[in-house]
Parts: C-alpha cells; structure tokens; sequence
C-alpha cells in the first residue's frame, strides 16, 4: 500500500511528493529530488495505524 507524504528537500529547500510504502514499519532508501535531482536519504516509521513519519536528510547531514 503506498500512501503520498510531502516532505522538502535538504538542498533546494522545495516541497516534493513521494510515495511511502505503508507496510513496511521501518526503512531507508534514497530518492532523488524531483527538482534538483539531489539524492535524499529517507528515513520512514509505520506507526501502528499506518501513519507514516518521514524524516528527510543530504548526504552530509549527521
């Protein structure tokens, strides 16, 4: 099941939509931005009644 989150990238700043996968509790992957083409580490925890939190970070964040 894949549910839109909006999140605003670490570079340019812009807000983009993805797409997170609701049925997997917890995961990283990187996507690129849809404006500056950046990749952004995404960070993702499924709650138990399928909110998502989507924590968004560059490549030289801590």
């Amino acid at each position: 099941m894949l549910s839109p989150c909006t999140i605003d990238c670490p570079y340019c700043g812009e807000s983009i939509e993805i797409l997170v996968d609701a049925s997997i509790p917890s995961q990283q992957y990187i996507e690129d931005c849809q404006v500056c083409c950046r990749p952004i580490t995404l960070s993702v925890e499924v709650d138990e009644d399928g909110e998502s939190q989507v924590r968004a970070s560059g490549e030289n964040d801590a």
